[in-house]
């Protein structure tokens, strides 16, 4: 091989390196018990089979920011999209230990996970800052969508001028109030869903190719 031929190609190496496009960062944000960690599952084992973490009951499972990457998502129009999910802690304004205590987890055992969650929380809003392209913004539709640290985050989202998909999760529940989350988050797209059952998720999936594509 001359010269000349190796060295075109390590500058066409170069050049692809250079001008390919970033894989788009989606973080999925909410408070504890929301359901991200559930559809974080969903969307990478329906892409990829695969899945992020654990899931339980009890609050702040995930304490620390989970990302799975390379995912391509495809839409029914043939659009697609490849993302790696972030998956991240419940953002709170408070962490008590005594959350763990109420689930029968002992008090060394629900001081160490109470002072994980805070580091995660701390982490989480440091990828929001530095690494996110997108946010998926989870919340339980059983409950009331007008809390503090709800219109806090959508605010901060808003002010890094992410596009942000709000999801109404758990609309399999007979309580469920998609529209007090519309009306909370006008501005914004809304999409109701059971991210543990599966239903409208390919809903969300196209929404996913349009809007963060």
């Amino acid at each position: 091989m001359t010269f000349l031929v190796r060295t075109k190609r390590k500058i066409s190496g170069l050049l692809k390196a250079l001008f390919k496009k970033r894989t788009c960062r989606i973080g999925i944000y909410g408070p504890p018990n929301a359901g991200k960690t559930t559809l974080a599952n969903r969307i990478v084992r329906d892409w990829v089979g695969d899945a992020v973490g654990p899931v339980s009951e009890v609050p702040h499972e995930t304490r620390r920011v989970r990302r799975k990457e390379d995912i391509t998502i495809t839409g029914q129009n043939g659009s697609s999209i490849t993302i790696d999910i972030v998956d991240t802690p419940g953002v709170t304004t408070k962490i008590d230990y005594n959350e763990f205590i109420e689930f029968g987890i002992e008090k060394e055992e629900a001081v160490k996970r109470a002072r994980e969650a805070t580091e995660g929380v701390a982490e989480a809003m440091h990828w929001l800052r530095e690494d996110i392209d997108g946010v998926i913004y989870m919340l339980d539709s059983t409950l009331d969508p007008f809390q503090q640290v709800n219109i806090m985050l959508v605010g901060i989202i808003e002010s890094r001028k992410l596009p942000v998909l709000i999801v109404a999760n758990k609309n399999d529940l007979p309580d469920a109030s998609p529209a007090r989350i519309k009306s909370a988050f006008p501005q914004h797209p809304v999409i109701a869903i059971s991210g543990l059952e599966g239903n409208n998720v390919e809903e969300l999936y196209e929404q996913m190719t349009s809007y963060f594509g």
